[in-house]
């Protein structure tokens, strides 16, 4: 082949690559050859060395398994055990049983049939033989040669005769040799009788054998080539002993597997079904589960399994060696078969040019070549991608296992941003529920504020850089950090974690490692295509190929330079939309106080601003980007000017057709090579960095210290010396990092904190063990230590730590860890589920009442991070999983922090006292000592510097720590204060959810079939501005012109040329010609720039409208719809959809375009000089556009499947990592890696199909490319009377347009998917939404002047066919007057408040300081209205950027507001640690307590200076000291004439009110001063303080008001 494709002298080089024979029958035309040729050299005689070669190797395979068998104990026994069966049974069955080893009765059809053409061919030859003696044609060697054929036909009739009856072992191997021998034979017989038919000297050696030969060929092809491509393949599972359901990969025959045929029941289901579901999609291999994967992969990957050391480089290319060899050797008969179109049309329009004088092969072979040769490399190049794909699915699989069972050994602490403290504040600073989740990024998972369970963070927890790998950059930052007890950094500011870093492991690194294995194309294809193409120019026009060459290399660093300006830009572009989405994100985080506080036109003007200037780096971009385009297409134009100019104005040469249009074709080659190289340097680069990254974690991350152990490190401890049923401590002492070790040694003093156990602590079995000290003290460190999560010192000989786990060990960290399963699934843990114990956990956690909130109660999924979930029921959740377990030791870590105190009491004395705890060892960490201290049998306190304070009962405790005392004291207070609540709000009860079912409502508006055109039609009003036939006329003009001068340019370059076939050269002016290219060249870029940045800055427009649109009219919405609406969806639509809009419909819709003009200009180009040909062109057309429409309609299903598996493995591999200490202490470690296995094995049957299907349509479409190509070729050969330039330009046309093709399709595709991003925008511009801001709502500049309220018969519901919640209440309060609000929980008073603001509808009147409230603007309303809710929601940021976001006020201004609400007064300056101006605020202000968050809501209501205060107290959310400071604040610090409504839960607040409203049912049934309520013996005020159990001091407080 490789001598076929030189395109000087083809015939001479046909002669050498082929054999004497032919030469010698070309010679003397004769069917003998000279006695004097050796036999050896007659190819007829290779079959029957082939033959001998094959029997000497199965001779030693039979050899091999007779040894082996023998070397088998026990395996004649099983044999003759075997055969006895099998002789035992009727013949019928015998015989069925063995045609089903074989394979089936299909697989068994087609041997026997190939073993009938074997005694057929054998025949034949016999008869030949016979034939020829007798006409004494052939002798001497011939006739050897002709025994020698016979003896291999009857080698193969054994081996086919084996093939049919032997055991299904042998059959396949004896298939093996029968296919090779058969293959070759009919190779032979190709050359020396089919290939002398493709030329004009040679003719079959064998033609003396007449029809018989022919004969002969037939059947050796459907032996040896049909029988063998299209007979389905036996299935053979890996593990004979558990047979899967096999794939239809494994079973399909070769031809299927090449050309896909195994896709094509999945095509067509899909494409005759709405939606495919999951079950409908073929099963997985079984060579692709990944329980085999893990088995082949980790001993040479996993460096607990490796025998020798490797880099994770060499071990990927060991694992997949076979892989990699097959990619090599695809890519090389890819860069082959590229040249097979220019050959084609070189020799073709060489042909036309001479006449066919000289001519040595026949057109119809070139015409052949136009087809057969892009298909083969079409095929080649999808198997290359077939197993490029199927190995990038099993890399992924492994790598995800590796790093997960690696992580299972890791310490978790090594890793993690912790504060110095083992546990978190009392209650009164209850963990944030958002410190333990893992955040959801657009490429998978992401960094969390948090990494695991048993972490603990509270409002003083510092949060430290504490990555391996930037060790040394951290330590000088992390020592200075370690000093400050300030909140975490926030969302804005994420802190490298260990949860962070491997989801960043799993999902970007590995994507980016598997894309990596391009880099073959830069070793193999780019080299080789770039040597072929330029041997190629050289053969063609001479040195000038190497001109051409040189300027191509002096050009190449220009879209270098360009495109390392880009990835700059590319960068800087990307911290930009990273600002725009963490405000986005942090403003639908706190969307309701937005609303409230009328903050929207602003909040959006801020996000407005970060969105410019994120639009004008992508302008920049998109611009650079066009560059690199413009430079790749261009320069291979200006390589090509430059090698015509040498070869026509300095050697004088005379260009033709022939050279021409071949040249054409190979410098577009060349502009592939080019793209190539500038494409997959960067993702080469991107693959070795995340290589690294993924080896350090490998290599460098710390161990737990058995890990240590096994992997041969320095590790000191001696054999525990503890007794077997102790749990306990003695002389050691335990760190969060072996420093010794060197592995990661941080400054923190989360890694100097040391736990001591000077002598010897042993825990009480089977009773209640309680663990308390300071914060920072190490209780948290003390389980751990237990637990063997922290590193062990042992102090001398006798050093132990011993925690028994053969009765079981069950383990509730602090931060709470769920799973994203159902509320049961949880619970049981895999344990086996027993109802009557299932209902005494529910129970005795608290749940009851929580589940009776869910429609699907224990079945709802509490969703990924628990989000159905509040941050108690969570606690109470991984409570109830520690109870249920049958584990006799139970580890409890500050379980009551995230529980308010009536919890906390029920918790204690139904769950800690109950019959399913009694008997168990607990082992009970906790700050409220008030609420667990009774139930304490043996207390054990920790210093502030990790030793032990005191041991035994809890009066020793406290006695040896006033800091203990005081804070009993304080919890005492808490509980009293707790027990007269009027209302006792659960915030820990959520929304119900909707779902019967249990499953959450997150797969929401699933969009079956194709994108609705309104969807385009809104981007395309868009995209337009205020000029859209302006727009749409300018680009598409311009493509249009563009692809019409670049056909122009190729039909100039063949008028060029075939101007040398009819004057004399010297006659012909080339610059001339080279001019008018030129100025086509300069044409084809100025259309083609200008219609770039024109569609640009549309998209750009586009992009800016269709966001702040969005963005509008999300926080344009009502507070109903945000409630039915999950706050990720709104986020996923103005950051992952606005990503599509902005980048991949901009770049889709333009390509697509640009790919239609092309393909119409390219198809009229054809049918113009070929009118007949748009017939076949249209069929093909038809043809090529219901193959695109099946495979998008099949494609969009299994991509949707594959999405939906895929978040899962990401989300269990989160979870689980975010929960390691939880999963080692129960020792589940086994079962998580069966579940990571059985999610990967789902997102393999998405996956494979997926893949398939890309390899199905592109296969087709080619084909189909090739045979129009091909067509017109032959057309124009022997049928057209058209000129050699002219038929070089439309075959230039045709092989352009089946190149386009599929392109084109898959573009489609591509805008189809992404257009759903479009659709969803859509929805979110068409909800409900609030009345808009208008002139006439603006108020007088004076309003409001006072805090005078008046209400008549107001009404409310929530949606306009709901209920009424308030039923014409009026009431009127004047200004500067504190008003009570108080009522038992759904009486209105949260609807009261959302009235006042319009934020629900009303009917009635509402005048603010004499103003009608409905005749003002939203904003302006609420902008002077201020509402402090229960829990407050902080802005990310500072607190400065919090207290004033739109920086109206000054420091000064600021300060003042935070000393007036009481902050100052609970920090002092020397405090370190102290909340000021530029402290840190998380998202939601997760990093402070409701304390907290409420006085600075309170000072953030100062600084807006309203003249209406709604406060929502909270109660047991906040200590005691902070709720003195803010009713002092309350009474004291605001101005006069400020209004204070109070929804009170507890009547101490309000005794002293001026007025108090009673509601119930959304009617006022009292409204007046408490002393006058109190009067009324029958009135609800009267009866809440009679039940108080504080009734005299209630009734002071009211007299004492009434008197002042």
């Amino acid at each position: 082949m490789a001598g076929a494709v030189s395109p000087a002298e083809v015939s001479f080089f046909m002669q050498a690559v082929f054999s004497a024979d032919i030469h010698h029958t070309q010679l003397s035309m004769t069917h003998t050859l000279s006695d004097e040729r050796d036999l050896w050299q007659e190819s007829l005689v290779i079959p029957a060395g082939v033959a001998s070669i094959s029997a000497l190797i199965l001779l030693l395979q039979v050899a091999v398994r007779i040894k082996t068998l023998r070397s088998e104990r026990g395996s004649d026994a099983d044999l003759n055990a075997e055969t006895t069966v099998i002789l035992g049974d009727p013949e019928h069955s015998r015989i069925r049983k063995h045609v089903k080893s074989l394979g089936g009765s299909i697989i068994f059809a087609y041997r026997c049939a190939r073993l009938l053409c074997c005694l057929v061919l054998l025949a034949l030859s016999v008869v030949n033989i016979f034939a020829s003696t007798s006409r004494g044609a052939r002798t001497g060697h011939s006739r050897w040669a002709d025994l020698s054929i016979c003896g291999a036909y009857v080698y193969t009739v054994l081996l086919a005769f084996a093939s049919v009856v032997a055991s299904p072992r042998s059959s396949r191997t004896a298939c093996r040799h029968l296919a090779i021998v058969l293959v070759l034979t009919w190779t032979v017989y190709v050359y020396r009788d089919v290939w002398p038919l493709a030329t004009f000297t040679l003719s079959p050696l064998d033609a003396r054998e007449g029809w018989l030969l022919w004969l002969k060929f037939t059947l050796l092809s459907l032996a040896g080539v049909a029988i063998p491509l299209v007979s389905p393949r036996q299935y053979i599972p890996l593990d004979p002993n558990h047979p899967m359901e096999p794939s239809p990969e494994q079973t399909a025959s070769l031809l299927s597997m090449v050309l896909y045929f195994h896709v094509d029941p999945l095509i067509m289901k899909a494409y005759r079904t709405p939606h495919l579901d999951f079950e409908e999609l073929p099963p997985v291999a079984d060579y692709d589960m990944a329980k085999h994967l893990i088995e082949h992969s980790f001993p040479h990957l996993d460096p607990f399994q490796m025998k020798k050391d490797r880099h994770l480089f060499w071990g990927i290319l060991i694992v997949f060696w076979k892989e990699w060899l097959i990619l090599c050797a695809m890519l090389v008969i890819r860069v082959v078969t590229t040249v097979a179109s220019p050959i084609g049309m070189n020799r073709l329009l060489k042909y036309l040019e001479t006449g066919g004088e000289g001519a040595v092969v026949r057109p119809w072979v070139w015409v052949s070549w136009l087809f057969f040769g892009p298909v083969i490399g079409t095929v080649a190049f999808q198997w290359y991608v077939f197993v490029g794909s199927r190995m990038t699915r099993r890399a992924q699989a492994i790598l995800v296992s590796l790093i997960f069972d690696h992580s299972l050994r890791i310490r978790v602490k090594s890793e993690e941003d912790k504060s110095t403290g083992s546990s978190s504040q009392p209650s009164a600073a209850a963990t944030p529920d958002n410190v333990s989740v893992v955040e959801s990024t657009e490429n998978g998972l992401g960094d969390s504020e948090s990494g695991n369970d048993d972490a603990t963070v509270g409002a003083s927890t510092a949060s430290l850089d504490s990555s391996a790998k930037d060790t040394q950059k951290a330590k000088a930052k992390a020592d200075d950090k370690s000093k400050s007890t300030s909140p975490p950094p926030p969302a804005g500011q994420k802190t490298k974690n260990l949860v962070g870093r491997l989801n960043n492991l799993v999902t970007v690194d590995i994507d980016k490692i598997t894309n990596a294995r391009e880099f073959i194309f830069l070793i193999v294809m780019v080299p080789l295509q770039t040597s072929v193409c330029v041997w190629f120019l050289y053969e063609v026009l001479g040195w000038s190929s190497f001109v051409g060459l040189a300027s191509m290399l002096a050009l190449f660093p220009i879209p270098g330079y360009i495109t390392s300006l880009t990835q700059k830009v590319q960068r800087e572009r990307m911290k930009k939309t990273d600002a725009r989405m963490q405000a986005v994100t942090d403003t639908m985080s706190v969307i309701r106080m937005i609303k409230l506080f009328g903050w929207e036109p602003r909040m959006a003007d801020q996000i407005a601003q970060r969105r410019k200037e994120e639009l004008a780096l992508q302008r920049k971009y998109q611009i650079l980007q066009f560059s690199v385009v413009v430079s790749n297409y261009v320069i291979p134009l200006i390589t090509m000017l430059v090698t015509l100019f040498t070869y026509t104005v300095v050697m004088k040469e005379e260009l033709s057709a022939s050279k021409l249009f071949s040249s054409i074709a190979v410098f577009d080659l060349l502009r592939r090579a080019l793209n190539m190289t500038t494409n997959f340097i960067p993702i080469s680069i991107q693959g070795k960095v995340s290589l690294e990254r993924v080896q350090d974690y490998l290599r460098n991350t710390e161990l737990l210290d058995e890990y240590t152990t096994m992997a041969g490190g320095n590790h000191d401890v001696p054999a525990s010396a503890a007794p077997l049923v102790e749990i306990g401590i003695r002389e050691a002492s335990f760190t969060w990092s072996n420093e010794s070790d060197g592995s990661v040694t941080l400054g923190s003093s989360r890694r100097r904190f040391t736990l001591r156990v000077d002598d010897e602590l042993i825990f009480k079995r089977g009773q209640v063990n309680l663990v308390i000290g300071p914060t920072g003290s190490g209780k948290t460190s003390l389980l751990m230590a237990l637990l063997g999560e922290m590193h062990y010192i042992p102090s001398g000989p006798d050093s132990y730590v011993s925690l028994p786990r053969d009765g079981g060990v069950a383990y509730a960290a602090q931060e709470s860890w769920v799973q994203n399963e159902t509320i049961r699934d949880n619970i049981v843990f895999g344990s086996t589920y027993d109802e009557e114990r299932y209902k005494k956990v529910i129970m005795q956690c608290a749940l009851e009442r929580d589940l009776a909130l869910f429609d699907a109660g224990d079945l709802t999924e509490v969703g990924e991070k628990g989000l159905t979930l509040s941050g108690g029921q969570k606690a109470r959740v991984t409570l109830a999983r520690a109870i249920y377990s049958s584990a006799e030791t139970l580890l409890l870590d500050d379980i009551l922090a995230a529980l308010d105190v009536h919890t906390s009491k029920w918790i204690v004395d139904k769950c800690l006292k109950g019959d399913l705890v009694c008997g168990r060892t607990v082992l009970l960490v906790t700050h409220n000592i008030a609420v667990a201290g009774p139930i304490a049998d043996f207390v054990v306190s920790l210093s502030s510097n990790g030793r032990i304070a005191s041991r035994g009962a809890l009066d020793l405790a406290l006695a040896q720590n006033l800091k203990l005392q005081s804070e009993l004291k304080k919890e005492k207070e808490e509980l009293a204060k707790a027990e007269h609540e009027v209302d006792p709000v659960e915030p820990d009860a959520p929304a119900p959810s909707s779902a019967k079912s249990g499953k959450l409502v997150v797969q929401e508006e699933i969009a079956v079939g194709h994108v609705e055109w309104t969807a385009f039609k809104m981007y395309s009003k868009a995209i337009g501005g205020s000029y859209p036939v302006l727009f749409w006329a300018w680009c598409v003009g311009g493509l249009f012109t563009t692809n019409a001068v670049v056909a122009i340019q190729v039909w100039f370059l063949g008028f060029w040329a075939s101007q040398y076939e009819d004057h004399d050269p010297k006659e012909i002016h080339a610059g001339f010609y080279l001019g008018v290219y030129s100025a086509l060249l300069l044409l084809l870029t100025f259309s083609f720039g200008t219609s770039w940045i024109v569609w640009v800055f549309g998209g750009i427009r586009a992009s800016q409208k269709l966001h702040q649109d969005l963005i509008t009219s999300v926080l344009g919405t009502t507070l109903r719809w945000l409630d039915k609406t999950p706050v990720s969806r709104i986020t996923a639509r103005c950051t992952q959809d606005i990503d599509a809009i902005d980048a991949a419909i901009t770049r889709h819709t333009f390509w697509m375009i640009d790919a239609t003009l092309d393909i119409l200009i390219r198809f009229v180009s054809v049918v113009a000089f070929s009118p007949i040909f748009s017939i076949p062109g249209g069929i093909i057309a038809v043809i090529g556009g219901w193959c695109g429409q099946i495979y998008l309609k099949a494609q969009l299903c299994v991509k949707r499947e594959m999405s939906n598996t895929k978040a899962p493995v990401l989300a269990h591999f989160g979870a689980a990592i975010a929960g390691l200490t939880s999963i080692r202490a129960y020792g589940a470690q086994e079962a998580f890696k069966q579940e990571s296995m059985k999610r990967i094995n789902r997102l393999t049957r998405a996956a494979v199909p997926f893949y398939d299907l890309n390899r199905w349509v592109t296969v087709r479409l080619d084909a189909l490319g090739g045979i129009f190509a091909s067509s017109l070729a032959a057309y124009l050969i022997y049928k057209a009377n058209i000129r050699a330039s002219n038929i070089g330009f439309l075959l230039n046309m045709a092989v352009g347009f089946a190149n386009l093709i599929l392109g084109w399709v898959r573009n489609v595709n591509e805008l189809e998917v992404n257009a759903n991003s479009l659709e969803r925008v859509q929805q979110y511009l068409e909800i409900e939404h609030e009345p808009e801001s208008t002139l006439e709502g603006i108020p007088p500049a004076y309003w409001p002047a006072s805090g005078d309220l008046k209400v008549e018969k107001l009404s409310a519901r929530y949606s306009a066919d709901g209920p009424r919640v308030l039923h014409e209440v009026s009431f009127e309060v004047k200004s500067g007057e504190r008003v009570g609000i108080v009522g038992r929980t759904g009486s209105g008073k949260s609807s009261l408040t959302l009235a006042l603001l319009r934020a629900i509808i009303t009917e009635g009147d509402v005048y603010y300081d004499g103003i009608p409230t409905d005749t003002i603007n939203l904003d302006a309303l609420r902008s002077n209205i201020t509402i402090i809710p229960q829990v407050p929601e902080l802005l990310s940021g500072t607190l400065r950027q919090n207290l004033d976001p739109f920086g109206h006020h000054d420091d000064a201004v600021l300060n003042d507001a935070l000393r007036a609400a009481g902050l100052f007064s609970l920090q002092s300056e020397e405090d370190e640690g102290r909340i000021t101006l530029d402290s840190e605020i998380a998202s939601g202000g997760g990093n402070l307590s409701v304390g907290q968050r409420q006085i600075l809501a309170l000072a953030r209501t100062i600084v807006r200076q309203s003249k209406i205060l709604v406060l929502d107290e909270a109660t047991s959310a906040i200590d005691y000291a902070t709720d003195a400071v803010i009713q002092r604040s309350l009474r004291n610090e605001l101005g006069k004439d400020v209004t204070l409504l109070i929804v009170a839960h507890r009547l101490q607040t309000i005794m002293d009110a001026d007025k108090i409203m009673v509601l119930d049912a959304g009617r006022i049934v009292e409204f007046d001063s408490p002393r006058e309520l109190l009067k009324n013996p029958q009135g609800l005020l009267r009866a809440l303080v009679e039940d108080s159990g504080e009734k005299d001091a209630l009734f002071e407080m009211a007299q004492g008001t009434s008197s002042s």
